[in-house]
Parts: structure tokens; sequence; C-alpha cells
């Protein structure tokens, strides 16, 4: 399976350096200098990193293949890929181990299948397409998700009242008095 490490954006000077949008952990290990990545489209690649560099937080890279500013332009919006396994991490997944899952509930009860996996700034969130077509994000954290089995091809959630679309008037409360008055026949 390609993992994309990061996407080429805009060219940077005149002599074939890019900025790139980063997508791993390891930037400083998938991005060494002499590192030779595929692209996708693959008919680009392979590229060879020549030379790195960093800047308030941003990466830019040049590759041997990229002689000048009108080169790099075309690279705009090319994934850099490398071919991975599954993860040798307890308790980490990469996207495509995860895509495909069945969501079911811990009585076995099938709730959907994960469609995704997004990178918020608090935390990673499984995408679950319900049965009826729902989509819901879920907190990817042990408390919610407390079962990953990408061999048994699922994943268990125990989501809290109404986090699933299927469920959401459960966390509805009924409470007396709440909502408008009833009507009297006088008005």
């Amino acid at each position: 399976m390609e993992l994309v490490v990061a996407t080429v954006g805009r060219a940077h000077g005149l002599r074939g350096e890019v900025a790139l949008d980063v997508r791993t952990e390891s930037p400083d290990e998938r991005l060494a200098v002499g590192a030779v990545l595929a692209t996708s489209p693959p008919d680009v690649g392979p590229l060879t990193v020549a030379r790195t560099r960093t800047q308030a937080g941003r990466w830019y890279v040049t590759f041997r293949e990229v002689a000048d500013r009108t080169a790099a332009e075309r690279l705009r919006g090319v994934d850099l890929v490398v071919e991975v396994g599954p993860s040798d991490e307890e308790d980490a997944w990469y996207r495509h181990e995860l895509v495909g899952l069945r969501a079911e509930l811990a009585d076995g009860r099938v709730v959907g299948e994960v469609v995704g996996l997004e990178h918020l700034p608090a935390q990673d969130v499984l995408v679950v397409r319900e049965t009826d077509g729902a989509t819901t994000l879920v907190p990817f954290v042990r408390a919610i998700v407390p079962v990953v089995d990408p061999r048994g091809g699922r994943v268990v959630l125990d989501p809290p009242a109404g986090l699933l679309a299927a469920d959401a008037d459960a966390a509805l409360v009924d409470e007396p008095g709440a909502g408008p008055a009833p009507d009297d026949g006088e008005g």
C-alpha cells in the first residue's frame, strides 16, 4: 500500500525548490537527502531528494531531477509516496488499514463502515458511514474505540449517547416545562 509522505506545493525561488505539505510524522527520515520517492501520478517520478531545509515549520525540498522554477511549478499537487506494509507499532494504524473495516457496537450490532481517517487538531477521528448512509466523525480514542481489529475486519465502538446519527434521538432529554407551552385553545 502506498502512503503519502507529502504533497508538493508552490515553487520557491528560481532553482527548482518546492514547498511541501508534509503528511508524515517522520519527515527527517522520509525526506532525507538521497531518498528516492515514488510519485502519484507515477509518470512524474521517481524523484531524488537533493537538499532539504525548514523555515518557520515549513519544509522546502530540491530534487535532483528538477533544475529550475518552471520544472518545479509542474510538480505542484503531486504526491510523494512510499510503499508500506502494516504498522508495526502497537495502537497505531495507517489509514489504509482502517478504511473498509466494519464498525460495530460491543453487542455485535453493525452500525456502519469506516470510510476514512481525518487528522484534526485535537485528535484523529474515524469517518464512519452508518447503515442509513449518514456520515459520522468518531473520535479515535480508546474510550470510544476500544477495539481495532484489522485482521477480524472490524472496529468496536462504545459511543456516548447521541454520537451516532442512528441514536441521536437518545441524546434528547424530555424535561417538564421545556419546549413551547401547550395550546389551551384561547388565543
